[in-house]
């Protein structure tokens, strides 16, 4: 398992790129997060990294926080998180990770709370067809029509899709693409349906799956090539002068045409 950072959901907003090509993107802002505890093989069997990230109020800690805090002397944060590494060494109480993590990475896997539905229908929340809109239905137009069988097994068996509390759970999106990232102010743009509302906390890690796509800004290379490419080359224009010399008829001597009525006479 990788590192992952948090980031706060602000929004969506557009890139240009110079081939005419609009990228429409969701952009994240990361905030570094601090190394609070390192955890060895001989304390629970496992090496990994506990790392905080976002600030909260002394006021909204319990005590058990406020006192694991004041043991590893730093401030309180908002999420702790566990991170499953090789190699420890690399690690130490008190260091700070940031977007450098993810510099050379160009897909990520994005997780976060979904934005909350409330409580829906089967025709919005598992897409049924609804019943006739016409004759022969009164009042249940968007209902899901029967459950169950008969008096045998007599019930309703678990997993049926009916209506329900919609929304608002746990869900990670693959293979997303950052368009860009600002190290300076902690920011990365994503291309591609990130979960959760506005001002969300997303987890977001390496992408886990070998991904041999190609990227946008390599569409976009291979793109301006073949408009090169396809673009027809420009004809030469002939001179003007050429032209109306081409299209002046040449006028008859009047020498010639003098004999000629002459050789005719005799």
């Amino acid at each position: 398992m990788t590192l992952g950072l948090y980031a706060k959901k602000i929004g969506m907003t557009r890139e240009f790129y110079d081939a005419g090509v609009v990228v429409p993107v969701t952009v994240l802002q990361v905030e570094k997060g601090r190394v609070i505890d390192v955890i060895n093989k001989e304390k629970r069997g496992y090496d990994a990294v506990k790392i905080g990230f976002g600030k909260i109020k002394n006021s909204k800690l319990t005590k058990q926080m406020k006192g694991f805090y004041s043991k590893k002397s730093t401030e309180p944060k908002k999420v702790l998180k566990e991170f499953r590494v090789k190699n420890i060494n690399e690690y130490k109480e008190g260091n700070e990770i940031g977007l450098e993590i993810l510099k050379d990475k160009k897909f990520v896997d994005i997780t976060g709370k979904t934005i909350g539905k409330g409580f829906a229908g089967v025709m919005k929340r598992h897409n049924f067809a609804g019943l006739r809109a016409t004759h022969g239905v009164s009042v249940s137009h968007r209902s899901h029509g029967s459950t169950g069988q008969r008096q045998d097994p007599g019930k309703v068996f678990k997993g049926k899709k009916m209506a329900g509390h919609m929304g608002d759970k746990l869900r990670t999106i693959q293979n997303l693409e950052i368009i860009k990232s600002d190290i300076e102010r902690g920011l990365i743009y994503v291309k591609g349906s990130v979960p959760g509302s506005k001002n969300g906390f997303l987890l977001i890690q390496e992408s886990k799956k070998n991904i041999n796509r190609k990227t946008t800004a390599d569409k976009i290379v291979t793109l301006a090539k073949e408009k090169e490419k396809v673009a027809p080359k420009k004809d030469k224009k002939a001179s003007p002068v050429k032209e109306t010399q081409q299209k002046e008829t040449k006028k008859p001597d009047p020498k010639k045409t003098e004999n000629k009525t002459e050789a005719k006479g005799k």
